[in-house]
């Protein structure tokens, strides 16, 4: 995986193995499940009322999708691909500025993660059910956890950064910390950085950690 490779292969989420892009039913089901998810959590959403809010029956859903977790998975996949838009060739910007690297991919995750939080959200509520649901969270993880790893290394090998514990375990724990303070700011779970302060801060965090001083030096 390169640096800015930020997403995994695609299973079909559907029965059939694979979907014509662009198929106005899946898209109307897909759409409908992210509205609902905006006012109800995943469990309260039926079948019945994904396949009545995309105009169609529901032997016709599993036309398409072969189950609600399958809808929410394929949410998720969406997720993870705007993040990977967003970071794309941000990478190139890290020896150059590093202060700017790191801002932009903190600013991609928060911003993704606030525009779909009612997305992720479900897909919290449905961990402990689905394995499925388990596999996505771990492998959205191991993708910013092999990123920041690859940066870090890059950033030592280059005489930037110094050296310290694994750059893997630094890694590890950065993004935890990232899941946790970005889930409470959204969420609103007291105690939380104000949304206004949380990505500087973070910021802050991060390049303390990985440099040892918040002002790292360019190219």
């Amino acid at each position: 995986m390169t640096l800015d490779s930020a997403a995994t292969p695609r299973t079909s989420r559907g029965r059939r193995a694979s979907r014509p892009t662009g198929d106005d039913r899946e898209l109307d089901i897909l759409t409908t499940a992210a509205k609902l998810l905006q006012e109800h959590a995943l469990s309260e959403i039926s079948i019945d009322d994904l396949a009545r809010g995309a105009g169609i029956s529901r032997p016709t859903f599993y036309f398409y999708f072969r189950s609600k977790d399958a809808v929410l998975l394929t949410l998720l996949d969406r997720v993870t691909d705007e993040i990977a838009e967003a970071v794309a060739g941000t990478f190139d910007r890290l020896r150059e500025d590093p202060v700017r690297y790191w801002r932009e991919c903190l600013v991609a995750t928060y911003t993704t993660f606030g525009t779909h939080r009612s997305v992720l959200a479900a897909a919290v509520e449905a961990g402990p059910t689905s394995e499925e649901v388990r596999r996505w969270r771990a492998g959205m993880k191991e993708i910013w956890i092999t990123r920041t790893t690859q940066a870090i290394e890059a950033e030592r090998g280059r005489g930037a950064a110094p050296p310290g514990p694994r750059a893997r375990d630094l890694a590890i724990a950065l993004n935890a910390m990232n899941d946790s303070v970005f889930y409470s700011t959204l969420t609103g779970d007291e105690p939380a950085v104000p949304a206004s302060d949380v990505v500087e801060v973070l910021l802050n965090i991060w390049l303390t950690t990985i440099y040892q001083t918040a002002r790292p030096a360019l190219g």
